[in-house]
C-alpha cells in the first residue's frame, strides 16, 4: 500500500499477526526490522505487532521500500 510521504511519524503502515503453534522454548518468535529504515516494529497486544514510520519519509530520497 502507498504510504504519503508527508505522513506524520508514528504512522500505522502494516498489521502482523505472529504465532508459532509449537509449544514452550519452541513456540517462542522474535520480530524485528532492519536497521536503516524509516519504520520501526511496535508490540501491539499478545501476538500482534505493527509497522509505523520512525520518521517523515522523502519520496526524493528514497521513491520505495520493500517491507
Amino acid at each position: 500500500s502507498e504510504i504519503s510521504e508527508d505522513a506524520p511519524s508514528g504512522t500505522v503502515v502494516a498489521l502482523l499477526h505472529v504465532q508459532d503453534r509449537d509449544s514452550a522454548a519452541n513456540g517462542e518468535v522474535r520480530c524485528s526490522i532492519d536497521e536503516g529504515v524509516p519504520f520501526r516494529l511496535e508490540k501491539s497486544f499478545d501476538d500482534y505487532y505493527r509497522v509505523v514510520t520512525a520518521r517523515e519519509l522523502d519520496r526524493e530520497q528514497v521513491s520505495e521500500y520493500n517491507v
